[in-house]
């Protein structure tokens, strides 16, 4: 089976995860699809294949023989996808032999075009799926499922030597637990590649630095006839608490390293409010500079309006994974010369984001982030190609034979 056609059965299942849930996984509709890869990974032919009771999914190549002594390395994706205003199976469409104009996204009335999406230029030619407007694709990360899958059946089809390899699936890594409770131990690598990126040719292997900020605003409401100097408006204190922060350091003002403050969720009234932000920096000094921005407009709120009038609980959700994958250079060797090997060159940027990599960085296996050959994720103009997802098979084989060879 081909990597695509595993992506369009695996976009049949709701996997869309929930930032509110305190289970893991956070939708039990996760488990749907854990129990089918499970399935079929037990029907592919690997070994030690193990769904456990929070939707991971674990599953080991052995070696060839004779290279049972090279380094185990692992390879993993995530289940779920973000959670959209549309639930249900993703819908999608398959333009073939994409001409380089406007796609039209379904009946929705919007349309994948070059001039936003100037990549499209470079896929002309391939077979496109898109979404059909309404709600995410999933090919983050069902697309890097499909590829890691399609590897393994290449292998155990196959004729490639290769070391020890190790796969697992994980829950909820789109609201930052999906490395949470993976099972290193049963895993048994090494080394590891989260397959979660976007183009073929990116090799990422630093993150940012992640916090998450949750407001409580405490109001007092009285008659707005006699509310001179009596009443707190919390819906009011809360967009000034907003603005408060700096103005240029959003999401859509800054790129590259640069980090930033992003509202996520607002909502309230005069005696109740609640805000939800993230807060992003690659530079672990900055990144502590921003939570203490935090703090100082907490303690200027309170201050003007009331001790108790704003509460703040920060968390930090993950660090930037540069500071340990620079000491395994070789999974980032390993990364380059696979990609250059299907004719590509190599590009390593910043992720203005996290992967499951980052924590499982810090719990001791170290995994930088490989493409998927998927564009414009957590929206309707998420979209992918045949061509380009069988070019990130390729990677995976590539990166397995630089292992075997090493």
């Amino acid at each position: 089976m081909e990597a695509y056609e595993r992506l369009i059965r695996y976009i049949g299942f709701d996997t869309a995860s929930d930032e509110e849930s305190q289970t893991t996984p956070s939708t039990a509709c996760q488990f749907d699809l854990a129990r089918e890869l499970e399935r079929e990974m037990r029907e592919m032919g690997l070994q030690d294949v193990y769904g456990d009771d929070h939707a991971y999914v674990y599953g080991k190549i052995p070696a060839t023989p004779g290279y049972e002594a090279k380094t185990p390395i692992g390879f993993i994706a995530h289940l779920d996808t973000v959670t959209t205003g549309k639930r249900g199976p993703s819908a999608y469409q398959i333009i073939p032999d994409y001409d380089g104009g406007a796609i039209p996204l379904g009946e929705s009335g919007s349309s994948l075009t070059p001039e936003m999406f100037p990549h499209l230029k470079s896929m002309v030619g391939e077979t496109i799926i898109t979404t059909d407007g309404t709600m995410v694709l999933g090919a983050d990360d069902k697309a890097g499922v499909a590829e890691i899958l399609t590897m393994c059946e290449h292998l155990l089809r196959g004729n490639q030597p290769h070391g020890p390899i190790s796969v697992c699936f994980t829950p909820d890594e789109e609201i930052g637990h999906g490395a949470a409770l993976l099972d290193l131990e049963r895993f048994g690598a090494e080394l590891g590649y989260t397959v979660d990126g976007s183009a073929v040719h990116e090799v990422e292997s630093e993150t940012f630095n992640a916090a998450g900020a949750k407001w409580e605003i405490h109001g007092v409401s009285v008659h707005p006839g006699s509310a001179k100097d009596v009443m707190v408006n919390a819906a009011r204190v809360a967009t000034e608490i907003d603005q408060m922060l700096p103005g240029n350091e959003r999401p859509r003002d800054t790129e590259g390293r640069q980090g930033f403050y992003h509202l996520t969720e607002m909502s309230g009234d005069v005696s109740y409010a609640r805000m939800q932000y993230i807060i992003r920096d690659h530079d672990a000094g900055l990144f502590e500079q921003r939570k203490q921005v935090m703090r100082d407009v907490e303690k200027a709120i309170n201050a003007r309006y009331g001790e108790g009038t704003a509460k703040l609980t920060l968390v930090d959700q993950y660090r930037n994974m540069a500071e340990v994958i620079a000491q395994y250079p070789e999974t980032v060797e390993a990364a380059f010369a696979a990609v250059r090997s299907v004719g590509l060159e190599p590009v390593s940027n910043p992720i203005r984001g996290g992967t499951d990599g980052a924590q499982l960085s810090f719990r001791g296996l170290p995994c930088p982030n490989l493409g998927t050959g998927g564009y414009s994720f957590h929206g309707p103009f998420e979209h992918t190609s045949v061509q380009q997802m069988d070019k990130a098979v390729q990677v995976l084989e590539a990166v397995v034979d630089w292992f075997a060879r090493r």
